[in-house]
């Protein structure tokens, strides 16, 4: 079993944020597209979870510019949020957000807007007639090509009567960004075959970030281990910490739900793991 270490990892001021979802009916109108509001939403809350890292106070968006939707996006496909902050006043933070979708058989993607957000910084201590916003640095990458890595806020309604995170909205979070990081490696469509033992180191609260860092451990013929960790992080103060990691086994599927093989080629070879994920 793996062990589950507490590790402190604040963000960078500038760094990128991802959420990704996927697309659901429940999410569409009669055309079946994603509606527009809930794009909105969506962006608005990447924007708050950026700006939040880039300074740790609590954020409230002032307006957000006019946003335009080139493409759709349709039911099935996953949608990408990316928001990173491109202008910094004493107070005000302007945050850039892309929305794209992909297609989950092929990995077609394509932009469907991109949108300004307005950040400004409500601080709650003693100093707010102070307060400052830090100095814009260049923008940092996403981290490893070949790893998912999803963010999102944990909400009441996915809290117990503690105000802590149900267990299986947790591991229903992991089992997504295995499924996007299984999707991605092998361009077709893929189900859950099994999971392995879960162990929570601790409890999310209302209000935490949570992240899922996926990525591909083993191929086989058609089916794929992937090791997803589940960090999360308090607003307000950066601090990190692993809350459990599982590793999850997808198979992927023809369009009658068949086994079909992951990748053309004769060989797929283990590959490690360990490294990248102290």
């Amino acid at each position: 079993m793996t062990d589950i270490t507490t590790i402190d990892r604040p963000a960078e001021h500038s760094s990128t944020t991802s959420l990704i979802d996927i697309v659901f009916p429940g999410d569409t109108n009669h055309h079946g597209t994603l509606f527009g509001g809930a794009g909105l939403a969506l962006m608005d809350r990447v924007a708050f979870i950026a700006a939040t890292r880039f300074r740790r106070a609590p954020f409230v968006t002032a307006s957000c510019e006019r946003i335009d939707f080139r493409q759709p996006a349709r039911i099935g496909h996953i949608v990408e949020f990316t928001a990173r902050p491109v202008k910094a006043g004493r107070r005000s933070l302007t945050v850039e957000v892309e929305m794209a979708a992909e297609t989950i058989v092929g990995r077609q993607r394509h932009t469907c807007t991109r949108g300004i957000f307005h950040m400004v910084a409500k601080p709650e201590d003693g100093h707010a007639a102070s307060h400052a916003l830090p100095e814009l640095v260049p923008a940092t990458p996403l981290g490893n090509a070949d790893t998912v890595a999803m963010v999102d806020i944990v909400f009441p309604d996915q809290a117990n009567s503690v105000g802590r995170m149900f267990g299986g909205e947790a591991i229903a979070y992991m089992t997504k960004a295995a499924f996007v990081a299984a999707s991605r490696h092998s361009g077709k469509l893929v189900v859950l075959a099994s999971s392995e033992r879960i162990d929570f180191a601790r409890a999310i609260k209302i209000g935490e970030i949570v992240e899922a860092e996926a990525r591909v451990k083993r191929v086989g013929r058609s089916s794929m281990s992937i090791e997803t960790k589940l960090w999360s992080e308090d607003l307000l103060t950066g601090e990190r910490h692993v809350t459990a990691i599982g590793c999850f086994t997808m198979v992927a599927v023809d369009k009658d739900h068949r086994p079909v093989a992951v990748q053309d080629s004769a060989t797929a070879d283990a590959r490690p793991f360990d490294q990248g994920w102290a």
